[in-house]
């Protein structure tokens, strides 16, 4: 099993959501960060909106995935949210176990 962090643009959350939403998932988490990055505060635009700040906000999603299902999980992410722009955010997979507590 492997765990997915996406870091994205706010604006693409739905939209991500809406493509995974047939995927084969175990388990999904969403949660409103703050990021810095390369951008460091340079302009960059969201939803029509233009501003500067040191941190950004960005929506972070952690996904579960069997093995077998990691790539198409990760070509639905990377299809719905590249731009090719700096700031697109980050993509990190992780080796997850999946530990049942003694009973």
């Amino acid at each position: 099993m492997k765990q997915i962090i996406a870091i994205i643009r706010p604006y693409l959350a739905e939209r991500l959501l809406d493509g995974l939403r047939l995927s084969p998932l175990e388990a999904l988490q969403v949660a409103e960060v703050k990021g810095y990055g390369r951008q460091k505060s340079y302009l960059d635009q969201y939803s029509s909106t233009e501003f500067s700040l040191a941190f950004l906000p960005k929506i972070e999603l952690s996904l579960w995935v069997d093995d077998l299902r990691l790539e198409e999980v990760v070509k639905t992410i990377v299809d719905t949210t590249r731009s090719g722009r700096m700031g697109d955010g980050k993509l990190m997979i992780l080796s997850a176990e999946d530990r049942t507590p003694p009973q």
